[in-house]
């Protein structure tokens, strides 16, 4: 049986192929970080549209070696045998009419898909489990009341900790004042303050971020009794667009064993924003676009971009 499934197939033409498919992948890698990088390093527009052109024709004929040169070694494989080790099945692959009765291929499909559900269940398994989110109806009845509700200690965090954390983020940027303020309970509130730039109310739940409303440095972020206003959005639409945003990256900075590592990060993200007006987009080199500045920041570089740059 081993013997049969190494029939027909050439091992270094094997191997070759998998050496040209990493070239092609980092060709085509080349061709996207082409794009992405666009024109720029250059005074003139014309300086920047000749280098750019060359080297978008340059990685676009690498590609096209690259692909020629997988296509040619394609050849040189072979084709292996379907036999695989399924105990008894692999009998199904001997029938001599297997195209009018497609029963072994069927099942390797079958075979593979069960695995990979079996896979994708246990991920969304565990994701499930750190959460135990659990809301039955058998849940209300008397056994529920005797027993003892089990919550995620993530969640379970003391105020000395969450002020801890926040007291040290605040000294990691000396230009970003962070104010806590508990209005009910043990439920935070940030007031962040970046430099003479805006101020963004961080609502949070533990060390959880809930949500986050930028508004300008001159506006005002206290309500009429004198409370944080956690609800009214800016006037002004840049920083509308920046509370989106915002709203963005804390569906990105996720991770629930670390919490900590979530609001430094966000925070890092967030005081990218201290130079809002005065940093030009890293694409089209413009710093105006429809009357605005570019309010997005990448999630890794922290490089600026207009909205519709950065699709």
């Amino acid at each position: 049986m081993a013997d049969a499934m190494n029939v027909g197939v050439n091992l270094e033409a094997f191997s070759q192929a998998i050496t040209a498919i990493q070239a092609l992948r980092s060709s085509v890698t080349r061709v996207f970080d082409s794009l992405k990088d666009g024109m720029k390093n250059k005074e003139t527009l014309e300086g920047r549209e000749k280098v750019f052109i060359t080297e978008f024709q340059d990685n676009l004929q690498s590609v096209n070696r690259d692909l020629n040169e997988l296509e040619r070694l394609s050849t040189l494989v072979g084709r292996p045998s379907e036999s695989h080790p399924l105990h008894n099945s692999g009998l199904l692959s001997l029938d001599p009419v297997q195209d009018k009765t497609p029963l072994y291929s069927q099942l390797l499909q079958a075979y593979k898909w069960s695995n990979k559900l079996q896979y994708h269940a246990g991920l969304a398994s565990s994701l499930l489990n750190q959460q135990s989110l659990k809301r039955s109806a058998n849940q209300m009845g008397a056994s529920a009341k005797r027993r003892p509700k089990v919550q995620p200690s993530t969640l379970v965090l003391p105020p000395q900790y969450v002020d801890d954390v926040i007291s040290r983020i605040g000294r990691m940027f000396p230009d970003m004042s962070i104010e806590l303020f508990r209005p009910n309970g043990t439920s935070a509130v940030l007031l962040v303050t970046l430099g003479k730039v805006l101020k963004a109310v961080v609502v949070m739940r533990s060390l959880f971020i809930d949500r986050t409303i930028v508004r300008g440095f001159n506006e005002n972020v206290h309500s009429e009794d004198g409370k944080l206003d956690i609800w009214s959005k800016s006037n002004y639409q840049v920083f509308q667009k920046v509370t989106d945003h915002a709203t963005t990256a804390l569906l990105h900075y996720q991770l629930p064993q670390m919490p900590d590592v979530v609001v430094r990060s966000f925070m890092t993200w967030l005081r990218s924003y201290i130079k809002l007006f005065q940093t030009p987009c890293q694409r089209c080199g413009k710093f105006l676009q429809e009357g605005l500045p570019p309010t997005w920041r990448d999630f890794r570089t922290l490089e600026a971009f207009h909205d519709t740059c950065r699709q």
